[in-house]
């Protein structure tokens, strides 16, 4: 059984990051998604706590149909000398990391595991930071999401709580 790591802030979770979980998990038998930056929320980089980002991604997959993967909460330690090391203890055995970050790439292939990246679906379009521009200038950032995503955004007064968090803006 193969198993790999995608891990990320998903802030919030977008169709971005769906598609490379759907890349993903054709190429292993479970996909470990860890939320990194887990301690952070309620700031504009990090408006969304840990359990709000594995509301947005579990009910996103379970409506996909992707049923083989586990999401796992990272807390930052600010070492990146023991980081791998700090990760691997919290997650399920995982052969190989999926990523884009070189930092995280070097950090994972110096601990010998192996590094796959993925592709980058519209870039420009599908980042975090666009939709949380757009959430804090009543944009259209519903494109953007995934519908679990969206749900979980309208649940929680995501648009009211980015626009208090830049100050009334929009």
């Amino acid at each position: 059984m193969t198993a790999g790591l995608f891990l990320g802030r998903f802030q919030p979770f977008h169709e971005g990051h769906l598609e490379v979980v759907r890349e993903i998990a054709t190429q292993v038998d479970k996909l470990v998604i860890a939320i990194g930056s887990a301690q952070e929320s309620h700031t504009l980089e990090d408006p969304f706590t840990a359990g709000e980002r594995h509301l947005m991604i579990s009910e996103t997959l379970d409506a996909e149909g992707i049923d083989n993967y586990y999401l796992i909460p990272i807390v930052d330690i600010n070492r990146y000398s023991i980081w791998v090391a700090h990760v691997r203890s919290l997650v399920p055995p995982f052969e190989m990391i999926f990523t884009n970050n070189e930092l995280t790439a070097r950090l994972f292939s110096e601990a010998g595991t192996e590094v796959r990246r993925t592709k980058l679906y519209d870039r420009d379009r599908y980042s975090g930071k666009k939709v949380r521009e757009l959430l804090i200038s009543c944009g259209d950032w519903r494109i953007l999401v995934p519908d679990g995503t969206e749900h979980v955004i309208d649940l929680i007064g995501g648009e009211k709580r980015l626009r208090d968090l830049a100050g009334g803006i929009g």
